[in-house]
């Protein structure tokens, strides 16, 4: 069994190298197009001081595709069904890196965005196995229709957390590192795993560049479609029967975009405009480095990813509702340490 485990691992690591490379090399070779026409300018609401070249996440998706679909092709023992359904996921995840790269380029209006969302999240849900369910005793509509909104939401609160070099980074690293762990284990699928092994490694050929001060932001053209797919690895948990993974490995991101959210609608202001309202923006107001934020969030990640493995590997009641409980008290200490100033 460890053999087996450490061959897989071996496999998925060289993926993780390759789309490492080539998400490197396209950004390379991207930069100077963006810096002349996806230029982010900074204004009032922006956590950079200097026109920065956006779109990046081109590069990072095209990697991401470029290697998973061979990895796929090639792996034996993918079914015809899980082929079927990463299918739609790409076309989703496509559509998602159009409309963001055109946003980029010259800004699109939020209608358009938000009916491509709705038809990339769509499009994805349909295709999922009716055998994925969280809440089993809700009619099967109803669950869908929660899981589109879900979907939808968490496209763009993805979006939305990406505010400040290196914080897609220090999220989604140990994520997809914990997913692909789980799927060398026999917790997931062999394509979502190799989807992780690929976004991970596409992730962190990124992450040099967008290092603070930044050479290069993702832009909408890599958050969405990098949440969308993300999205999906996590329903790959739940099918399992992992839901509490599901949940903690995210719980960062889920949290901090809900609880903004909230506030903002009791306070009345207009929730769907750009602010400054995040937990991690507040902290830059608390006199916090960009490099200390993003680095208290990687340590919270790879803190919630260990718990979301401790869950899978135990895969008891018991287990994960205490997991759960360890990861809402260390996302606790988090949010109240952004929130508490300095001084």
């Amino acid at each position: 069994m460890v053999e087996q485990i450490s061959a897989r691992l071996l496999g998925l690591g060289a993926v993780a190298l390759v789309a490492l490379l080539i998400s490197s090399g396209l950004i390379i070779l991207l930069r100077p197009w963006l810096a002349r026409h996806a230029v982010a300018n900074p204004n009032a609401r922006s956590s950079h001081q200097k026109p920065t070249p956006q779109g990046g996440g081109i590069g990072v998706v095209l990697a991401i595709l470029a290697v998973s679909w061979p990895a796929i092709v090639f792996s034996a023992g993918v079914s015809q069904n899980e082929a079927g359904q990463f299918l739609a996921v790409t076309v989703a995840t496509v559509l998602l890196a159009v409309i963001g790269a055109i946003d980029d380029v010259r800004s699109a209006p939020l209608g358009v965005r938000l009916i491509v969302q709705c038809v990339a999240v769509l499009a994805v849900i349909t295709w999922l196995p009716e055998s994925l369910r969280i809440l089993p005793s809700f009619p099967f509509w109803v669950e869908r229709v929660g899981l589109f909104v879900a979907g939808v939401w968490f496209v763009n609160l993805v979006n939305f957390m990406d505010g400040i070099d290196w914080m897609t980074v220090a999220e989604f690293v140990p994520v997809t590192a914990a997913i692909l762990l789980a799927g060398a284990c026999g917790a997931i699928g062999l394509v979502p795993t190799l989807v992780a092994a690929a976004l991970l490694g596409a992730v962190v050929g990124f992450a040099p560049f967008n290092k603070p001060t930044a050479q290069i932001f993702l832009g909408d053209a890599g958050s969405l479609p990098l949440a969308l797919l993300l999205g999906w690895l996590l329903l790959q948990l739940v099918e399992r029967g992992h839901v509490a993974a599901a949940l903690i490995l995210p719980l960062y991101y889920l949290a901090d975009a809900t609880i903004t959210l909230l506030y903002r609608m009791t306070r009345g202001d207009p929730f769907w405009s750009a602010h400054r309202m995040h937990f991690y923006q507040r902290a830059i107001y608390n006199s916090f480095t960009v490099s200390a934020i993003v680095a208290r969030v990687f340590l919270l990640n790879v803190v919630l990813a260990a718990l979301a493995l401790f869950s899978v590997a135990a895969d008891t009641l018991a287990t994960s509702l205490g997991s759960l409980v360890a990861a809402m008290a260390a996302l606790a200490w988090l949010l109240a340490t952004f929130a508490r100033s300095k001084h």
